[in-house]
């Protein structure tokens, strides 16, 4: 026996943790071994139909893939972004083909479901599997065992396999567009707003819309500042509205939106510098730098190290207006003017105000929405000094009277440009 002849207390404590850090090592080589891709067939073509929804099911085992990218951060992997059922989905398996010589490899999958499901059945998943030695696979397969005939699953293309150079600085992901949404003229004020911070293009997930905001959309997508990616999550599983899960039969809350928030990250991680990860009813103001550049250069450079910067959330309740700003051609199109509203509610006592995020990427590895659940480099919270999240909604605090909120008018800073800008997209779209 290993540990036989040791008498003192010490030297047997030292014995069973020697004993079992080798066991421990022992598994995590032999865990490793068994995700190691195995090449089963060789000489075939690559068969399936090209998968071609944003959201795949899987037949029968309760997966539903969203997008794989390749990840070679810490190991040459492809990790599927994809929603799973906590308990009934107990493995996968990545089938790889390379091309030209034909070989079919097949690796066992790591399940990773974020910690972050809210009592929901359903949840944002990390599907990871390590990719063939000597093949960059284009596309991969997803089945739920090693064995089989593939022919019939759908090939998803494997994205971010070629690194690129930045094609724009800000990208805003929003997620995700639901409940037949028509609060038009806040829509339009939000773009135009992105858009005098700098931002270049904003990722929308939609499920549903009214017909005018289709039409809103259609005008952002020609002029290249909208991508539209397609939602039809209640197509598959029964969603919530609420972010917690009521014990009420739904499978996902708030319509998937952290699969959506994590797919967002991913699909943008070779060609933004930075993802915005917050609502179209909210905008981050700068309060000491014109615009977001100059700001986030000011951040970096205090904070070095730090890949994710929080932004406090803060109420301008919709139901208390200022006299200012009633342009009489907005009135007749349906929404909010926020320009209108700059009276914000204060702190409330041991309540700590939500954040949202403004990340490097590419130093990302999972996301919540109010946080990241798994990051390279630190997180830093942004002073309300520097900037704040203006979010004009419905009152949190509905019983405070007026003279009880603070008057804010950071946002009219703007005002000139965003009147302007306003009115031009109205009268292009002829609303």
């Amino acid at each position: 026996m290993l540990c036989a002849g040791k008498k003192s207390y010490f030297a047997a404590a030292v014995c069973i943790i020697t004993v079992t850090s080798m066991l421990a090592v022992s598994y995590l080589q032999l865990q490793r071994l068994s995700h190691q891709p195995k090449v089963i067939q060789e000489g075939r073509r690559c068969r399936g139909k090209i998968a071609n929804s944003t959201i795949t099911a899987l037949k029968g085992n309760k997966t539903f893939i969203i997008s794989p990218y390749f990840d070679d951060r810490e190991s040459k992997v492809t990790r599927l972004i994809g929603i799973v059922h906590h308990e009934d989905v107990k493995q996968l398996y990545c089938w790889f083909c390379c091309q030209p010589n034909g070989k079919i490899y097949v690796s066992k999958a790591k399940i990773d479901i974020h910690s972050d499901r809210f009592g929901f059945p359903y949840g944002a998943a990390d599907i990871v599997c390590l990719e063939p030695e000597n093949c960059d696979p284009t596309h991969v397969s997803i089945n739920q065992s090693p064995h089989g005939n593939t022919d019939q699953l759908p090939r998803f293309e494997i994205k971010n396999r070629k690194a690129e150079t930045f094609s724009v600085e800000f990208t805003v992901c929003i997620s995700t567009m639901f409940g037949n949404y028509n609060n038009v003229l806040q829509f339009i004020q939000s773009m135009e707003m992105y858009k005098i911070l700098g931002v270049e293009k904003v990722v929308i997930y939609k499920n549903n819309c009214s017909h005018l905001m289709e039409k809103i959309l259609k005008f952002y997508i020609e002029e290249g500042t909208i991508e539209i990616i397609p939602w039809p999550i209640n197509s598959h599983l029964k969603v919530s509205s609420k972010w917690h899960f009521m014990q009420d039969g739904t499978h996902i809350g708030y319509y998937g939106q952290i699969t959506a928030l994590n797919d967002c990250i991913y699909r943008n991680m070779e060609r933004s510098k930075f993802v915005v990860l917050n609502d179209a009813d909210e905008i981050i103001l700068p309060l000491k730098h014109p615009n977001w550049k100059a700001m986030m250069n000011s951040l970096q450079e205090q904070n070095p190290g730090t890949s994710v910067f929080l932004f406090e959330n803060h109420i301008f309740p919709e139901t208390v207006s200022s006299h200012m700003f009633n342009i009489s051609s907005w009135n007749t199109v349906p929404g909010v003017n926020i320009l209108q509203h700059v009276y914000r509610e204060p702190d409330r006592k041991d309540v700590i105000n939500p954040r949202k995020m403004i990340v490097d990427p590419r130093k990302v590895i999972q996301t919540s929405v109010h946080s990241v659940l798994r990051a390279y480099g630190k997180s830093a919270n942004v002073p309300m000094d520097v900037a704040l999240i203006y979010h004009c909604r419905k009152a949190l605090q509905r019983d405070l009277p007026r003279e009880s909120l603070i008057r804010d008018t950071t946002l009219w800073r703007y005002n000139s440009s965003l009147i302007k800008n306003v009115n031009k997209v109205l009268s292009q779209i002829m609303l």
